[in-house]
């Protein structure tokens, strides 16, 4: 049986973002895989129970999405609401959802707090982004799973194409 992935819900076109939008890519692989039912598609804040629209979050400024899976951190609104336990639910849904499906690959979003694996905003609001992961891709890559972003397909769609 063919490898399923895990992927961002806003990449496939779904309108969960924080600002009520889509980041819907136009890629006939990602299309492909849909098709063959290989996608196991996920969207961590709202799976954590945070709603369309809403403010946006960043990961506490000076820390870390692994201080945030460990209590040690918060994910915050501007206006320093605090939506931790929504972002780290969310995670451990996709983390669920992963091994339920022995997935080992996931396509999440870019920057964001949840599913950026490269860079995510520095905390501050500024735009502004920082090296570092969201919590879902950081308990993710803590459990052995590799995750990508959509600028990222070229490499992972050699892999999982045939």
């Amino acid at each position: 049986m063919p490898e399923k992935i895990l992927v961002s819900r806003c990449l496939l076109g779904d309108c969960v973002r924080y600002d009520g939008r889509s980041q819907g890519i136009d890629d006939s692989r990602l299309q492909q895989l849909l098709e063959a039912g290989r996608i196991i598609a996920v969207c961590p804040e709202c799976d954590g129970g945070l709603p369309v629209p809403r403010s946006p979050c960043e990961i506490q400024n000076g820390h870390s999405a692994a201080e945030v899976l460990a209590g040690c951190a918060k994910v915050l609104t501007q206006n320093e609401v605090d939506c931790t336990e929504a972002y780290v639910k969310g995670a451990h849904v996709a983390l669920n959802k992963a091994k339920e499906h022995k997935i080992k690959i996931a396509i999440l979003k870019a920057k964001s707090p949840s599913c950026g694996n490269r860079f995510v905003y520095n905390g501050c609001f500024e735009g502004k982004l920082i090296e570092g992961r969201g919590v879902t891709a950081e308990l993710l890559t803590q459990n052995g799973i590799t995750v990508f972003n959509e600028q990222e397909l070229d490499s992972i769609c050699l892999q999982l194409l045939p």
